[in-house]
């Protein structure tokens, strides 16, 4: 069962250009900074209310974030939704004929487990589930 929206995902080039604007805009430091290896990737999380705003940077120029920004540039990447039973919920989406970049969890940043919807099942929006690591 999705429960809230966890973040919305904006795909940038320079971290610590794009960070230092959204500390400008925001008022306020980010509240979490990680590199994720596994996805070859650096995060900033700004939360806001409820949800976050998180800034993903390749680290590599293979990152599915690099091909993102050569493709379309700069801008929204995603938007995650916190879910209950990571993998129930990909079970229940795969039924229902979304097409699954990820069959498995992986892990993510902040400690949470994720996955992905391919945008071509969702409208063009790429949808990340995710569920904290216990």
């Amino acid at each position: 069962m999705f429960k809230s929206i966890a973040h919305i995902g904006v795909a940038v080039k320079d971290m610590k250009s794009a960070t230092e604007l959204f500390r400008k805009l925001f008022n306020k430091a980010p509240d979490h900074v990680e590199e994720v290896a596994g996805q070859k990737v650096a995060t900033a999380m700004f939360r806001i209310g409820g949800t976050a705003v998180e800034l993903t940077a390749a680290t590599d120029g293979e990152s599915p974030i690099a091909r993102f920004i050569e493709k379309r540039g700069e801008g929204m990447h995603h938007i995650s939704f916190v879910v209950d039973d990571i993998e129930a919920e990909l079970r229940r989406l795969k039924q229902l004929g979304f097409q699954l970049i990820d069959e498995q969890p992986r892990m993510g940043a902040d400690n949470y487990r994720v996955a992905f919807l391919h945008p071509k099942s969702t409208n063009g929006v790429l949808i990340e589930i995710s569920q904290k690591a216990e």
